[in-house]
């Protein structure tokens, strides 16, 4: 069976990429480093059966963080209730978390002090879900805790490649929700998306692939590159 061949968003061969060079790598946490999914969906149904939610409505929020998308779907005064409810349900269910392929081989590439983690979670629940996959975090991990405002705002983005003391001009977003592509394109970032949790219709990145085992990180002259295949 062929594999299929990475493309971007307006479907160009995903190779050309490879001229363009970046100084740090931001990556986001679940649905790219790790597979929470299996978490995630056990927390957000006991929730919205008891607030009386759809799956689809739930599905419409994917990628941003927790407090935004509950704050779109209950009344204002139940708001407090529901973000405290759904954070006690995430942080009591860690289990089945499991590193995503080539996630820690992709991250082990950059060196310590140009890669970063971006995640909607919160700082605990970042920590819990990092933990439970076995995953090594970057000494810098910018959380919703961090933020003013979450994803498809850039400034979680904006925030990390600041804390790496790199432009975000110079850096690789890699996401695996169109609100975190959204993000790092408003952020200014060279985009990456990996199709663990949405199609690639959906997913308006400078590079689209199914897993993280299909790019690699070279080293050049200018700095680091994608390498595809």
């Amino acid at each position: 069976m062929t594999e299929p061949t990475p493309t971007d968003a307006a479907g160009r061969s995903g190779p050309a990429i490879s001229d363009r060079t970046f100084d740090a790598v931001l990556f986001d946490m679940d649905g790219t480093l790790v597979d929470s999914t299996p978490a995630v969906e056990r927390s957000w149904a006991i929730w919205s059966i008891e607030y009386g939610m759809t799956r689809s409505a739930l599905e419409a929020g994917h990628g941003q963080p927790a407090s935004q998308l509950v704050r779109s779907l209950v009344a204002d005064h139940q708001v407090d209730e529901a973000m405290l409810r759904i954070a006690e349900l995430e942080l009591a269910d860690v289990h089945d978390i499991t590193i995503l392929p080539g996630a820690a081989e992709l991250l082990s590439t950059m060196p310590a002090d140009r890669v970063a983690i971006v995640t909607s979670a919160t700082r605990a629940l970042a920590t819990a879900r990092i933990a439970a996959a076995g995953l090594t975090a970057p000494a810098v991990v910018v959380t919703f805790d961090d933020v003013s405002n979450g994803k498809p705002d850039p400034e979680p983005f904006l925030i990390g490649a600041a804390r790496l003391g790199v432009d975000p001009a110079r850096c690789l977003v890699v996401e695996d929700a169109p609100a975190g592509i959204a993000a790092g394109r408003a952020a200014g970032c060279m985009t990456l998306a990996v199709t663990t949790t949405s199609t690639r219709e959906e997913l308006d990145a400078d590079l689209v692939v199914d897993r993280l085992t299909e790019v690699s990180i070279v080293r050049g002259a200018d700095g680091y590159s994608l390498l595809v295949g």
